[in-house]
C-alpha cells in the first residue's frame, strides 16, 4: 500500500482526496472535539454554514463518547464502553450527514483514546474522575495525542482551528485535553524540520476557542426564569461575576448566528439520541431561542475591530 494510502487509513476517516472535488473556494476549516454530539452542540450552525458555503471543512473527534449519559429510556440497554461507542459512532455519521460533512475523522483511529468520564465539583462545573481507565483521554501522553492530530492538520492545511477554551467550556476533563492537544499539535505542525514523516509542515493562520457569550447566555437564563424552569442556572445572578464557561459578549471575537443553520443544528442534535433530548428545557431553550456560536481568537491573524461573523474574515486565503 502506498504510504499516503497507510496515512489516510491510519486517520479513520474519509480522505482529503474524496473532498477536495467539491469545495468551491480557498477556505479550510478544521475543528477539534471530545465527543460526538459535541460538534453538533457547541458548532453545528458553524459547520453547516461553511459546508453550504463550499469550504473545505473536517472534523477530528477524540473518542467515541464511550461514557456518556444515556437520556433516551429506548437506549437504556447500551451499555458503557465498547457498545455505547459504537452506537454513538452511528449517531456522529447521522448528524454529519445533517451537517452537510463529508470529512470527518477520529483522533487516532476509531477507539484510540476512550471517553474519561466526568465527576461533578460543588459549583456544578464538570471535573474529572477520581477513578479512570488507563485508555481515558485524560491520561493520554500529551505529545502521542498531539502527534495523532498533526498528520491531520498537515494533510488538511486549514487556516482556521477550532477547539475549547482551557477550562474546556464547562470543565469536561475530555474537552480540556482537547485544548491542550489542539494547542500543541498547532505548533509542532508548523516546526520546521519536525517530523516530516507526518508531511510537509502546515502553519494554521487562526486558532479558535468555542465559547457561550453572556449575550446568549443571559437571554436563556432570563426565559428560563420568565418560564418558571427549575434548575436552570437558578443560583446565577445576572449582574454579579459570569461563571467560568461563560465570556463577555464584548469579548468574544467571532459570533455565527444560528440563522438558515438552525434546522440542520437541530436534526444533527437530534441524530444524537442517545445524548441528547430536545424536550429537556435547556436544549428547548438553546434550540429555540435566536442565538448565536461564539468563539475567541486564541491565536493568529488579528481580526478586524468589533465581534465578526465569520472565522476567515480578513485572512489572506491561498490554494
Amino acid at each position: 500500500m502506498p504510504e499516503d494510502a497507510k496515512r489516510e487509513t491510519h486517520l479513520s476517516g474519509r480522505s482529503r482526496r474524496g473532498v477536495v472535488a467539491a469545495v468551491t473556494d480557498h477556505r479550510r476549516l478544521l475543528l477539534v472535539h471530545a465527543h460526538p454530539d459535541d460538534e453538533s452542540s457547541s458548532t453545528g450552525a458553524t459547520i453547516a454554514r461553511y459546508c453550504a458555503e463550499g469550504a473545505q471543512v473536517t472534523l477530528v473527534t477524540c473518542t467515541l463518547g464511550e461514557e456518556g449519559d444515556i437520556v433516551s429510556e429506548d437506549l437504556a440497554h447500551l451499555k458503557p464502553g465498547e457498545d455505547l461507542g459504537k452506537h454513538r459512532l452511528g449517531e456522529l455519521h447521522e448528524a454529519a450527514r445533517a451537517l452537510g460533512l463529508t470529512d470527518y475523522v477520529r483522533l487516532g483511529g476509531d477507539g484510540r483514546f476512550h471517553d474519561s468520564g466526568m465527576a461533578h465539583a460543588e459549583d456544578g462545573t464538570a471535573m474529572a474522575r477520581d477513578e479512570t481507565t488507563a485508555t481515558a483521554f485524560w491520561n493520554a501522553d500529551l505529545l502521542e495525542a498531539a502527534l495523532a492530530l498533526v498528520p491531520v492538520i498537515r494533510d488538511r492545511r486549514p487556516q482556521v482551528l477550532v477547539s475549547y477554551d482551557t477550562f474546556g467550556m464547562y470543565g469536561h476533563p475530555d474537552h480540556v485535553m482537547a485544548h491542550r492537544v489542539m494547542t500543541y499539535a498547532c505548533v509542532l505542525s508548523g516546526a520546521h524540520g519536525y517530523r516530516p514523516d507526518l508531511g510537509p509542515t502546515w502553519r494554521v493562520s487562526r486558532a479558535f476557542w468555542v465559547t457561550n457569550g453572556s449575550q446568549d447566555m443571559l437571554a436563556m437564563v432570563a426565559a428560563a426564569r420568565e418560564q418558571g424552569l427549575e434548575g436552570f442556572w437558578s443560583d446565577m445572578d445576572p449582574d454579579g461575576p459570569l461563571p467560568p464557561m461563560i465570556t463577555r459578549s464584548e469579548d468574544v471575537d467571532v459570533r455565527i448566528p444560528l440563522g438558515p443553520y438552525r434546522e440542520q443544528k437541530l436534526a444533527a442534535l437530534r441524530a444524537h439520541k442517545s445524548q441528547v433530548n430536545l424536550d429537556d428545557s435547556f436544549w428547548n431553550l438553546m434550540t429555540s431561542m435566536d442565538l448565536g456560536e461564539s468563539f475567541l481568537l486564541a491565536t493568529g491573524v488579528p481580526l478586524p475591530h468589533g465581534t465578526a461573523t465569520d472565522l476567515f474574515e480578513g485572512l489572506e486565503l491561498t490554494p
